[in-house]
């Protein structure tokens, strides 16, 4: 009886927390993890990459279109395609953790959590030379464990308010531009894919091709668009840090471990 109690208390500490995938609980209950910020900004964001297939397209395309985003890597390409995770930074992009590997967590597993996040965050830290800020898991299910380790490593979760839907095989640029505009407000964060790595082949044409409209649209309605850094998600302090500017290399006193302090010390896995 025991052992069925301790079983069913750690399955629901892992799934408990990835209700906050529902986006209208999240909206309304978690603010903050939905990524709303101030008003007047739009926190643009890419999951999944770098592809060096696609992911060239779209920071070419957003250097004509001079806006800077959010992308969320996962560690095991940002290892195999360091100059393109230096190429991000380098053209003053933010460069954030989406894990080591496009996973889904079907069984509780805090250790592998706290060991993969912890790889993901050094190789960014290692190849950009700055500490990530933010943390999204693949398929944006954020359970105990994952919750737990990229608190333990510093990263603040943040998930999205609106998306478009560009995973799919018959994603359009009118679909994904259809789909972000009908949930998005001032203050909210955009997730796009820059690959396709994860979804279905080719569809990251879509999300490229929207692109122009959406910046359009957003402009149109007074919105700044940039990174998260700059979109001081639930009043996040000192988000107004110039986009590509280094963060800063020591942690204040009681902060969670830095990435090379884990490296130093060999306290995280």
């Amino acid at each position: 009886m025991a052992s069925l109690a301790a079983v069913t208390a750690a399955a629901v500490v892992h799934i408990v927390p990835a209700a906050s995938w529902l986006p209208r609980f999240r909206s309304r209950c978690l603010p903050h993890l939905a990524g709303h910020g101030r008003t007047g900004h739009v926190a643009l964001t890419f999951d999944d990459g770098p592809d060096p297939a696609s992911t060239p397209h779209f920071l070419n395309a957003l250097d004509r279109l001079d806006v800077r985003a959010t992308f969320f890597v996962l560690g095991e390409s940002a290892v195999r395609h360091p100059g393109l995770v230096r190429d991000m930074a380098g053209r003053g992009h933010e460069v954030a953790v989406h894990g080591w590997t496009h996973s889904r967590p079907w069984l509780p597993d805090p250790g592998r959590d706290l060991r993969e996040t912890a790889r993901a965050v050094r190789a960014v830290h290692t190849l950009t030379g700055r500490r990530p800020l933010w943390y999204r898991p693949p398929y944006g299910i954020l359970t105990g464990g994952r919750w737990a380790a990229a608190r333990r490593l510093g990263l603040r979760p943040v998930l999205w308010s609106a998306w478009g839907r560009d995973w799919t095989a018959d994603a359009t640029a009118a679909s994904v531009h259809a789909n972000v505009m009908a949930d998005l407000r001032g203050g909210g964060t955009v997730l796009l894919h820059d690959t396709d790595r994860a979804s279905a082949p080719g569809c990251w044409h879509a999300a490229l091709g929207a692109l122009p409209g959406l910046l359009a649209a957003c402009r149109e309605s007074g919105w700044d668009v940039g990174t998260l850094a700059e979109h001081e998600v639930a009043g996040r302090a000192g988000s107004r840090r110039r986009p590509g500017a280094h963060l800063p290399a020591t942690p204040p006193p009681g902060a969670p471990p830095t990435p090379a302090a884990c490296d130093a010390a060999d306290t995280c896995p």
